[in-house]
């Protein structure tokens, strides 16, 4: 069964704007991005469909899942279809595309785990003894 770890409402509160028609798949895609690149990497107590039992930790996930869709919303690009780099030049041959809008070459893309996800993830409410961001333990 996929977890998804934020709701609309959460959504809401957190960026202030109305959800769009389609969050819960959204918020779905998300929570499962976060599942794949961080959540796993990390340690928390689960209850047995794989949820955070703490509340302080999944109030976090929420608000890492529900980040990462605003962020994804904000550059347009949740599958990182516009390509990584503004531009490329390789001897004499120069191609153009997606970029920052600095003009600068730095990542950009929706296959990136947002800061603000990771903000979310830092927050000091997540004390080690209910949170390890970026450990893995064996049963």
């Amino acid at each position: 069964m996929a977890r998804v770890y934020a709701t609309a409402a959460q959504y809401e509160a957190l960026t202030g704007q109305t959800a769009p028609a389609d969050i819960e798949a959204r918020l779905a895609r998300a929570s499962r991005f976060l599942d794949s690149r961080v959540f796993r990497l990390c340690w928390y107590e689960v209850d047995d469909d794989g949820m955070p039992t703490n509340p302080v930790v999944a109030a976090a996930f929420a608000a890492a899942v529900s980040a990462q869709v605003w962020a994804w919303d904000d550059s347009g690009d949740e599958l990182g279809s516009a390509g990584t780099y503004g531009s490329v030049k390789i001897g004499t041959v120069a191609l153009s595309g997606p970029g920052s809008s600095s003009g600068n070459t730095a990542p950009v893309g929706g296959r990136t785990v947002a800061d603000t996800a990771l903000e979310a993830l830092r927050t000091p409410d997540l004390t080690t003894c209910i949170f390890g961001l970026g450990q893995v333990w064996t049963c």
